[in-house]
């Protein structure tokens, strides 16, 4: 709150001031003396507070409302305020009278006060209230004691009419657009009128107009209209002042999501604003300030409850779409299914989009983060889910090419890691990468940027590029279990598949057949000893495991995981013309998770006394945490074409209880 300042007093004339409650007008007392005067005496009326100070020491005291005479010494200065606002025009004021030498009044100087109250409200504690000045209204802070206020980015699109999302307009549709909105009001308390020549405005700086719109609601009682103040080329609006005690509602809603040239931190002002003679330009007397921040775009993770389930129909997976619906009626959530019409033969819904959502205190809701690979599903965000309280986001380079790793089975989240006694309640962000000391393909740095941005899921860079889709998801995910650890982090391994095989080739087993079923391949009769006997097979995956264990142990730092918390799923790769890793059978880490229901790819292992050797494997370690193993058989659908049963489908879940600003960046 800005508002202090100094006055001219001139003896033989008084003067008009308006004075804002909460603050003070400092006036010179001994520049305004008339020769001759060695002291002097104050009288003011009951609304008005006057201390008197010299120079080079503090306070010396209040001045009483009767006459008293007070050395008139260099550098005095009487600090007024008042505690109550006007009724009426000048209906307060003080009088300074000049004295000289044995006490003889000479002369007076006096100020005519009209008493106002402004005060720039916003929900600064969080608690769904917008309080009178909360002495923390001006900023913002993160975590458990932290204060401050947020916005909404209004991504959703209330009104079916409307091509693109509520914050890519300036028209407020329904009442239902406000409630998106975070609540602003501006109190203001004082005589029927300002005196003349005083105006009050509400502004945001230039810097803020793309990312924050301001609307006030007119005509509360007659039909109500929602004007649109502040925003995008409107950067200053004047109040209309009512007189009394008034309270204006303004709704404000955020334009953007933190980025990389936006912190999330806008400002709105007001000010009273002066001008001393027709003609000449206002200054502002007084200023409030509120800041808000946006609140961020927040991944879910796996271990998170189901609530919708997608997935493209395709002419080639009917079976498999069956297969899902079961899972998906067990596990007690709903399939929805993406047609060709929308698809247009476009079967990677993993890859599309990522969901999340965003909150604030007074509400939350889903957000779809939209990929920039924009292939035949490019439609399928804004046409099947931006809608009422479903919002949409997306991040498109200008320049830069997009490549696999764009895609968003390249983007995954862990869920809560306290990794060094630092906590991170909402999980962190995985993105796949190239290795850090050669060229290679990398998220686009749009989507990078935009993720940690967000603050709140402090994004980890993983080695990807080694396979040839190159996703995170190919070789790690996270599953939920009951025990105190409450989830476990499963990955992609040769080395187990390897040390299972060894184990049943001593057993006997060595000519069990792989592939038994396995639809659409040319692949001859594979035996778990030709497997172990191809030493070129073997040194591609020593390869393969070695790029896994170097992102295991990045894993293992960034989550403060042990050992005991990972479990190593067999997997086989081989490496493609480009040197680049593909799955050798079905690779069962690229599952879908439905709390404690796995749909896992079908990976047509070497079969034993009629069971998957592969299946029971993965079976004995997932079913003892609490979880149902469901293996899909996938391989025309999605494995023939280089993805498996996640690929293929995308999970929309509930959010986090965790209140996001309760986090410490």
């Amino acid at each position: 709150m800005l508002g202090d300042r100094t006055l001219r007093l001139q003896h033989g004339n008084r003067i008009e001031a308006l004075c804002v409650l909460g603050t003070h007008i400092s006036a010179d007392v001994y520049g305004a003396a008339p020769a001759g005067a060695v002291s002097f005496g104050v009288k003011h009326t009951e609304g008005v507070s006057v201390e008197v100070a010299c120079r080079g020491q503090a306070e010396v005291g209040s001045a009483p409302s009767s006459r008293m005479q007070w050395p008139l010494d260099e550098g005095t200065v009487l600090r007024i305020s008042m505690s109550q606002a006007s009724t009426e025009v000048n209906d307060n004021k003080v009088t300074v009278s000049f004295y000289a030498e044995g006490g003889q009044p000479i002369n007076q100087a006096g100020v005519f006060l009209t008493g106002i109250g402004i005060s720039l409200d916003v929900d600064a504690d969080r608690d769904g209230v917008v309080e009178k000045n909360n002495p923390n209204k001006a900023s913002w802070t993160w975590g458990p004691e932290g204060h401050g206020a947020i916005l909404l980015v209004s991504c959703d699109r209330e009104s079916p009419f409307t091509p693109a999302s509520d914050c890519d307009d300036e028209t407020v549709f329904s009442k239902e657009d406000l409630l998106d909105m975070s609540r602003m009001v501006l109190r203001t308390k004082g005589p029927q009128r300002l005196p003349r020549g005083y105006e009050i405005v509400l502004y945001i700086p230039v810097s803020d107009a793309d990312k924050v719109g301001v609307f006030y609601v007119q005509n509360p009682f007659f039909g109500q209209r929602y004007v649109h103040v502040l925003g995008r080329r409107k950067l200053y609006h004047t109040v209309q002042y009512t007189g009394g005690a008034a309270e204006l509602d303004f709704f404000i809603e955020g334009l953007c999501f933190p980025d990389d040239t936006f912190s999330g931190l806008v400002s709105i002002h007001v000010s009273l604003l002066e001008t001393l003679a027709e003609g000449i330009p206002h200054t502002p007397i007084f200023t409030d300030s509120v800041v808000f921040r946006v609140a961020p775009w927040i991944m879910t993770p796996n271990t998170l409850a189901p609530v919708n389930v997608f997935v493209c129909s395709m002419k080639d997976n009917y079976l498999f779409i069956k297969e899902i619906k079961n899972l998906v009626n067990k596990a007690g959530c709903e399939l929805k299914a993406c047609f060709g019409y929308i698809n247009r033969g476009d079967r990677w819904m993993q890859d599309e989009i990522e969901f999340g959502y965003t909150h604030a205190p007074h509400k939350s809701f889903p957000v779809v983060l939209d990929s920039p690979r924009d292939g035949g599903l490019e439609q399928f965000p804004i046409k099947e889910l931006l809608g009422p309280d479903f919002g949409y986001v997306t991040r498109e380079p200008l320049f830069e090419a997009i490549t696999s790793l764009d895609s968003f089975g390249n983007l995954e989240v862990s869920p809560p890691v306290t990794v060094a006694g630092k906590e991170y309640p909402l999980g962190r962000i995985l993105i796949g990468s190239s290795f850090p000391t050669a060229a290679g393909r990398r998220m686009t740095r749009v989507v990078r940027d935009f993720l940690y941005a967000q603050q709140v899921q402090a994004p980890v860079e993983l080695y990807s590029d080694w396979l040839s889709v190159g996703h995170v998801d190919e070789f790690v995910t996270f599953v939920p279990t009951s025990d105190a650890k409450r989830f476990r982090m499963l990955m992609a391994s040769p080395a187990a598949c390897y040390k299972l095989f060894r184990e049943k080739q001593k057993e006997g087993q060595g000519e069990a057949t792989m592939f038994k079923g396995y639809l659409g391949t040319d692949t001859k009769r594979v035996t778990i000893n030709k497997v172990l006997s191809n030493d070129n097979l073997v040194q591609q995956n020593q390869y393969v495991q070695r790029c896994i264990d170097w992102n295991r142990d990045v894993l293992k730092k960034e989550l403060g995981l042990t050992e005991e918390d990972i479990v190593d799923l067999p997997a086989l790769f081989k490496l493609d013309k480009q040197g680049k890793a593909v799955p050798y059978f079905p690779n069962m880490v690229t599952m879908i998770i439905l709390a404690k229901d796995l749909g896992i790819p079908k990976p047509f292992g070497p079969v034993m006394g009629g069971e998957c050797c592969l299946e029971r494997q993965t079976r004995s370690l997932l079913e003892p945490l609490g979880l149902r193993c469901c293996f899909l058989e996938e391989v025309a659908s999605y494995h023939g074409r280089l993805g498996e049963v996640r690929c293929g489908t995308n999970v929309q879940r509930q959010p986090f209880a965790f209140k996001w600003w309760h986090v410490t960046p």
